[in-house]
């Protein structure tokens, strides 16, 4: 009894996957904007092949293209004294990121109402 509910289950998983996969549509190569025979002519024309001996490895390189230069540092960037971008946090960044912001200033100005306590004390003299 077990062998045949296992087999149905097997069965029909199979049958729910068959029914998922949909056929991919044909793309018809001679209607494309594009020539595929002088895409093939140039990459074998600019295909550049290097082959090399080294401790009884043969191994060939085909380079097709190059990749573009890397550029670490903007013109303009100051790296002698001023912050480096994506470097260390300063003190005040970890700060900052450790204290809520509900925490990060005052509740209140006590300042201002220390200074109106005093002008008021200055008043009744």
């Amino acid at each position: 009894m077990r062998l045949i509910a296992a087999v149905a289950i097997v069965l029909s998983c199979a049958a729910g996957v068959a029914a998922q996969q949909k056929p991919e549509p044909k793309v018809d190569v001679d209607r494309l904007p594009i020539d595929v025979s002088k895409i093939t002519k140039e990459l074998k024309r600019q295909a550049d092949v290097e082959e090399r001996q080294g401790l009884n490895l043969r191994y060939s390189l085909h380079v097709y293209g190059v990749a573009p230069r890397l550029q670490f540092f903007r013109e303009g960037e100051n790296l002698t004294t001023g912050p480096v971008p994506w470097g260390a946090p300063t003190h005040q960044d970890i700060i900052d990121y450790l204290t809520p912001e509900e925490f990060r200033a005052p509740a209140a100005d006590f300042s201002s109402f220390l200074r109106w306590l005093a002008d008021r004390k200055k008043k009744e003299r």
